[in-house]
């Protein structure tokens, strides 16, 4: 549960104002379907975080524990220093009359790629065993905090507080970071949070 919990918080808060979020805004005032640009997130998001947590998985499997954790300690305090860096949203390319559902799918699909949250979903398919709960949860993650793009648009766009959204997902991070390098340097003080064997 703590896999699907923290993944769900951590996507959520790093989210709001990222690219993709921006991108889900103006595919939504674009295209005027909501519904079809959401299942279109959904999609693009499953796709692109199964394979971002099977690979942490597949990298976990062959890192020793101790290695592991000192890789996830630091990954997590640059992904706090990487989200206060607010994102601009690049200019979409034409999407070639593919419709609300297909544009979303590619456009959300590529934007994702090598982006923080795709990345920290590696990081926590690695920290976590459980690779379904991790992309369950950075699904879940990216609809709530898109969903609110979709829905809001821009009537609220101006009232809505990114940068105090963003801090807190920045030091979400650095807490997930400091609380796995507490683990490696005090085992014996903190057990739970040390890395296994």
């Amino acid at each position: 549960m703590e896999a699907l919990l923290s993944s769900v918080g951590l996507v959520t808060l790093s989210e709001m104002g990222d690219k993709t979020q921006l991108l889900a805004l103006a595919l939504a005032a674009k295209y005027r379907r909501p519904w079809l640009v959401m299942l279109g997130i959904l999609i693009a998001t499953l796709l692109n975080h199964g394979l971002a947590a099977g690979s942490g998985a597949l990298i976990a499997a062959f890192l020793t524990p101790k290695l592991l954790g000192w890789i996830l300690a630091v990954s997590f305090l640059a992904f706090a220093v990487w989200t206060l860096k607010p994102d601009e949203l690049d200019a979409p390319s034409k999407d070639r009359g593919w419709g609300p559902l297909v544009s979303t799918i590619v456009l959300f699909f590529l934007a994702e790629m090598g982006d923080k949250t795709q990345l920290a979903t590696v990081a926590l398919g690695a920290k976590y065993a459980t690779t379904l709960l991790v992309i369950a949860g950075t699904t879940l993650g990216m609809l709530v905090a898109d969903g609110l793009a979709v829905a809001v648009g821009d009537k609220l766009g101006d009232r809505i507080p990114f940068d105090i959204l963003r801090y807190v997902a920045a030091g979400l991070f650095a807490l997930m970071g400091i609380l796995t390098l507490i683990g490696l340097l005090f085992p014996a003080l903190v057990p739970a949070l040390a890395p296994a064997g």
